[in-house]
């Protein structure tokens, strides 16, 4: 440090130093005396600039600490920052010698307590529930009998050999298992990118998509299943669009998770139960639907012969039917010959009366006169079309005089001619013709090259 000291003023026994000197001085001192604290507090004023760095507030009832996290360790804290929420914050002290200020680096940020965890809770739940994002509506109803089954858990532990273990003795399905943290800092981030990646699957591909997903973890404390209440969880688990079961900590234990899937399971072995059928239970429900369906068919059927047997009663006779048709075609036969009779001499009489107009002499005389007719018509037909032709062909005459002398032969032939270069164009001015190698001029009687 001496070297950063001027001597003292002959007379004085006080160093002097320039502002930054003694700016970097308190810097060192404090950053080496708290390069590591602890300090619990209530959160103030929060800002998220678009540098990405995380400033606020640390107060109690007397104090306020400025505060600090790099964009580096913003993203990586356990517990985000929240006006109102009280937590406990790990860094150093340091200071900021633009403003002449000391202020605190937070690389670690947990809850503090219990209760503070609780009402950070309940503030983020009627917060999403402000959006909706717990409504009825919302909620996909769980198949029945899903092919596949997602199971998003810890690869290790008893959760997911109860899961299985109880899918087996109810009715075994296809598990696809999605690994995840379970608690701790990447328990939320792990959770919604297995939400995403089942429902980003193709139905009916390499890897199949499920029909169903669970989330399940054992049970814990408040702490160790925050990661379930963490938003991006939440709204992870509203955009799914497979039915998803919630099945979180023991029955007591309530993650906002649970208020936003379509069905919560109280334990991970309930959600086994949950998603599928007893298959013992559903053989003999078929078996005594499929007895039922024999019996009340049999009884359907023996209904159907003894009614069957009350109407043939009221039927009559076969025989007598035939009987009585045959009776009324003995009557029938007797009067068709009759019948027939009268219809022939009709018809006859009929052909006698009509013959009349059908003798030589008169069909004849209607062939001469329809002769006499054509003749007339050819006669006025002819009369009609040279008339028709004369006048025509007058017509034509006068317009061929008319288009001769408006033809330019007409012109050639009062004194003037026609003049035209060498691919037969017409020239008009002497300017253009000045211009031409070959001219051809055209006169009455005949053209002349030039």
């Amino acid at each position: 440090m001496s070297d950063m000291i001027d001597s003292p003023n002959e007379g004085e026994n006080a160093p002097e130093f320039t502002v930054s000197e003694l700016s970097g001085v308190l810097k060192r001192m404090i950053e080496c005396e708290f390069s590591h604290v602890r300090i619990r507090g209530e959160v103030g004023r929060v800002s998220r600039p678009g540098s990405g760095h995380l400033y606020f507030d640390l107060k109690d009832d007397k104090s306020v600490i400025a505060s600090v996290t790099w964009k580096g360790q913003a993203l990586k804290l356990a517990t985000q920052p929240e006006e109102g929420l009280e937590v406990v914050a790990t860094g150093k002290i340091t200071t900021f010698a633009g403003q002449s200020r000391y202020q605190m680096v937070v690389s670690e940020m947990s809850v503090a307590g219990v209760g503070a965890l609780m009402a950070q809770l309940e503030k983020r739940k009627k917060a999403l529930e402000a959006e909706g994002l717990f409504d009825a509506s919302l909620k996909r109803d769980i198949p029945y009998l899903p092919e596949i089954i997602g199971v998003i858990t810890s690869s290790s532990g008893a959760v997911i050999r109860d899961i299985l273990h109880r899918l087996s003795d109810r009715f075994p399905r296809k598990v696809i298992i999605w690994p995840v943290a379970v608690q701790g800092e990447k328990c939320a981030q792990d959770v919604a990118k297995a939400i995403d990646g089942f429902n980003s699957f193709t139905p009916g591909g390499a890897m199949p998509r499920p029909d169903l997903i669970i989330v399940a973890r054992g049970g814990g404390s408040i702490e160790d299943l925050w990661g379930f209440n963490e938003e991006i969880v939440v709204r992870a688990t509203v955009a799914s669009n497979i039915p998803l079961i919630s099945a979180v900590g023991h029955e007591t234990d309530t993650t906002l998770i649970d208020y936003a899937s379509d069905l919560r399971a109280p334990t991970p072995t309930a959600a086994a139960e949950y998603s599928v059928p007893v298959r013992a239970d559903l053989m003999t429900w078929l078996s005594s639907m499929d007895e039922r369906r024999l019996r009340s068919l049999s009884t359907s059927i023996e209904f159907k012969r003894q009614r069957l047997k009350d109407l043939s009663r009221g039927l009559p006779i076969p025989s007598e039917l035939v009987a009585m048709q045959s009776q009324r075609l003995d009557m029938f036969s007797e009067r068709l010959p009759r019948a027939l009779k009268v219809v022939k001499d009709n018809k006859r009489a009929q052909l006698v009366q009509n013959s009349s107009g059908l003798r030589p002499q008169t069909l004849i005389g209607q062939v001469l006169q329809k002769n006499e007719m054509l003749e007339r018509l050819f006669k006025n037909l002819n009369t009609n079309v040279k008339t028709s032709t004369d006048k025509a062909r007058g017509k034509l005459d006068g317009l061929e005089r008319i288009r001769q002398t408006l033809g330019y032969q007409a012109t050639l032939r009062r004194g003037y001619a026609v003049v035209r270069d060498q691919d037969g164009q017409l020239v008009v001015t002497a300017s253009s013709a000045k211009t031409k190698q070959k001219l051809e001029i055209e006169f009455k009687d005949g053209k002349l090259k030039v």
